[in-house]
C-alpha cells in the first residue's frame, strides 16, 4: 500500500472539526504574543546567515577551482570565502539561539497565565473543597494539558513569520543568482499549504481522542489506587490490575495512531521537497554540461551560481518544513484546548473567583439568603432547594442536618464562594444588601488546610504582612500558648503535607489562628470539632468563644456541644430547611 494510501486510511472518518474556535486559542496565547513574535523575526532573520554561508562556500568553490591552474598557494584563495562562512554561520547561530530563547519566554508566559486561570477557577483559594471535581481531569489539565501547548507556541506560531521572513529572504537571494530556479521554487510552494491541509483532517481529532482517553485512564487509576484495600480484601485486584492493563493498552493504541499519522504526514512533505530539489539539481547538471536547449529556459550558469542555489533550495524550505511540524504541534493543541475549554467553563459557570479582601467595618454585616437553590453536576436532587436565611448583624447561626444534607453548600453560598443556580446571596452593609463577597469572610474547616512549610509561612497565609509579635499574641488570645510549646521549633516548625507532624486538634488550633488573623467580620465554620478527641473539642469551643466576638457567624455542625454559641438554629434536610 502506498504512503498516500495509508495516510488516507489513517485519517478516513477523523474529519470533524473541533468545537473550540481558533479564537481560544488566540486568546490564551496573546499572553506571551510579543516575545513570540519577536521569535518568529529572529529565527527568520537567520535566513541570512544562511545566504551569507552559501556565498561564501560558492565564491571559496570558484575562487579554489580557479588557483588550481597554476597559483603558488591556491589554500590562500579560499581564506576570505572561509572568513564568510564563518560569519554566516555565526549570524545564524546567534540569531537562532535568541529566537529559541524568545520563544520560551513566550510559551513559559502562556502557560503560567493559562495554568493561574485554570487554578484560580477550579481550587478553592476559601472554603470547602468541591466535591464534584475530577482530581485526575484537573491534574491532568494543570500539567498534562497546558503542556501539550508548548510546542504549538514555540514552533507553530513563530513558524509563520519565520516562513513569511525567512522564505522571503532566501527566495531574493536565489533570484539574484537565477530567475528560474526562483521560479521553480516559488511554483512548488502552493502544494504545501495543500499537504498541511491534508495532515490537519484526522489528527486533531486523533489526538483529542488521545488526550481524553489518557485522562480518563489517569482518574480510573487513581480511583484503584484509592479503593486498593477494599479490592484486596475483597480479592478482586487481579481482575482490576487486569482492567488497568486492558485500558492502557486503549492508550497505547491511540498514541501509536496518532504517531503514525506524524510520521506519514511528515514523511509527504519531505517527499515533496526531496522532489523539487531533485528538479533543481537536474536543471542546474543540464545547463553546466550544456545538454539544455530550451526557448525561454536560461542554458547558462557558472559553477559558483549552480552550487549557491542548490544550497539554499533546502533552506527556502526549511521554514516550510517546520511549519509542517508545527502543525502536529497545533492539531494537539487544538485538542488539549477543548478539554482545557471544558475545565475553565464549567468551573466559571458555578464558582465565584476570589476577590480583594474588603476593610473590616465596624459592625459587621448580616447575611441574607434569598431562596437560594443550587444544583451539583451528575445529580438530580439539588443541594440546597429554596433555601431561605436571614441572619443578624454579629448573630451567630448554626446549621444541622445528616451527612449530605446541604450544609457547605450553604456556608459557601453565604460566603460568596459559590453562586446559587437561583436565588440571591447577599451582605447586609448598614442595612444595604450587596452581592456577597468573599473578601469579607474567614473560612475554618475541618480537616484545617495546612500546606507543606512552617507554622510561621502557614498562618502569614492569613495576614502576609503579620510580624511573629503579632503571630504570638493571635495563639495567645485564644489560649494557645502551650502549642507553640510543644512544639521543637516554634514557629519555625516545618509541617509536612496536609499538616503531617501535627495532630488534629494541634491542626484545627492553627485554622482558627489564621481565621483571627485573617480578621473577617464574616465566620463560617465548617464543622470545626469533627474528629476531635473530648479534651481538642473542648480547647476549641473555648477558642470559638473569643473568636466568634464581634463577628457575624455561620456554623454547620453535627455536635450537639456548639449549639449553645448559636443565636439561632437551622436544620437542613435533602437540601431543604426543616
Amino acid at each position: 500500500m502506498s504512503t498516500t494510501a495509508v495516510l488516507l486510511d489513517q485519517l478516513d472518518g477523523d474529519k470533524a472539526e473541533d468545537p473550540v474556535p481558533t479564537a481560544r486559542l488566540r486568546e490564551w496565547a496573546a499572553a506571551g504574543g510579543r516575545e513570540l513574535r519577536r521569535a518568529g523575526l529572529l529565527r527568520g532573520a537567520a535566513q541570512l546567515g544562511t545566504v551569507i554561508w552559501a556565498g561564501g562556500l560558492s565564491w571559496g568553490a570558484e575562487r579554489g577551482l580557479s588557483a588550481l591552474d597554476g597559483a603558488p598557494y591556491p589554500a590562500a584563495a579560499v581564506v576570505l570565502p572561509a572568513l564568510l562562512i564563518g560569519v554566516g554561520v555565526a549570524l545564524r547561530a546567534v540569531l537562532l539561539a535568541a529566537g529559541d530563547a524568545a520563544a520560551a519566554r513566550g510559551a513559559r508566559s502562556v502557560r503560567e497565565s493559562l495554568r493561574g486561570r485554570l487554578i484560580e477557577t477550579a481550587l478553592p483559594t476559601r472554603g470547602p473543597a468541591r466535591t464534584d471535581l475530577d482530581d485526575a481531569a484537573l491534574v491532568q489539565a494543570v500539567d498534562g494539558e497546558v503542556g501539550e501547548l508548548t510546542d504549538w507556541l514555540t514552533d507553530y506560531l513563530p513558524a509563520r513569520t519565520t516562513m513569511l521572513l525567512g522564505s522571503g529572504l532566501t527566495l531574493a537571494a536565489i533570484a539574484s543568482r537565477s530567475w528560474f530556479v526562483a521560479l521553480l521554487v516559488l511554483a512548488a510552494t502552493p502544494l504545501l499549504p495543500a499537504n498541511l491541509k491534508v495532515i490537519g483532517l484526522g489528527t486533531q481529532t486523533a489526538v483529542r481522542a488521545q488526550l481524553a482517553s489518557i485522562r480518563t485512564h489517569q482518574a480510573r487509576l487513581l480511583d484503584h489506587l484509592r479503593g486498593l484495600p477494599t479490592l484486596v480484601g475483597l480479592g478482586a485486584h487481579d481482575q482490576a490490575a487486569a482492567s488497568l492493563a486492558r485500558h492502557d493498552r486503549e492508550v497505547a493504541g491511540r498514541t501509536e495512531k496518532v504517531l503514525r499519522i506524524a510520521f506519514l504526514s511528515t514523511a509527504w512533505v519531505e517527499l515533496l521537497i526531496t522532489g523539487t530539489l531533485a528538479v533543481v539539481a537536474t536543471y542546474c547538471g543540464l545547463v553546466l554540461l550544456d545538454y539544455l536547449d530550451l526557448p525561454v529556459v536560461p542554458d547558462h550558469m557558472s559553477l559558483s551560481a549552480a552550487l549557491f542555489v542548490l544550497v539554499l533550495v533546502p533552506a527556502y524550505f526549511a521554514p516550510a518544513r517546520d511549519l509542517a511540524s508545527g502543525y502536529h504541534a497545533r492539531a494537539r493543541a487544538t485538542a488539549a484546548a477543548g478539554l482545557l475549554a471544558e475545565v475553565l467553563d464549567a468551573y466559571r459557570e458555578t464558582v465565584v473567583p476570589p476577590v480583594r479582601r474588603a476593610a473590616r467595618a465596624a459592625v459587621p454585616p448580616g447575611v441574607c439568603l434569598e431562596a437560594v437553590t443550587v444544583h451539583h453536576p451528575g445529580r438530580e436532587a439539588p443541594a440546597l432547594d429554596k433555601v431561605s436565611v436571614y441572619l443578624a448583624p454579629g448573630q451567630c447561626l448554626a446549621v444541622t442536618g445528616p451527612s449530605g444534607a446541604g450544609k457547605s453548600t450553604l456556608l459557601a453560598v453565604a460566603a460568596g464562594l459559590y453562586a446559587p443556580h437561583s436565588g440571591r446571596a447577599l451582605h447586609l452593609l448598614n442595612r444595604l444588601p450587596v452581592p456577597a463577597d468573599p473578601g469579607r469572610v474567614a473560612w475554618v474547616g475541618q480537616p484545617a488546610h495546612l500546606l507543606p512549610g512552617t507554622l510561621r509561612e502557614n498562618l502569614l497565609l492569613a495576614r502576609p504582612t503579620a510580624d511573629d509579635h503579632d503571630l504570638l499574641d493571635a495563639v495567645a488570645s485564644l489560649g494557645f500558648d502551650d502549642l507553640l510549646a510543644a512544639l521543637p521549633q516554634g514557629l519555625d516548625t516545618p509541617l509536612g503535607e496536609r499538616g503531617t507532624g501535627l495532630s488534629s486538634g494541634q491542626s484545627q488550633q492553627l485554622a482558627l489562628v489564621r481565621a483571627l488573623l485573617r480578621d473577617a467580620p464574616v465566620l463560617c465554620l465548617d464543622e470545626p470539632t469533627a474528629h476531635l478527641d473530648p479534651e481538642a473539642e473542648q480547647r476549641v469551643m473555648s477558642a470559638l468563644r473569643t473568636l466568634t466576638r464581634d463577628r457575624t457567624v455561620l456554623l454547620a455542625t453535627h455536635s450537639p456541644a456548639l449549639l449553645p454559641l448559636a443565636d439561632h438554629v437551622l436544620t437542613l434536610d435533602h437540601g431543604r430547611a426543616r
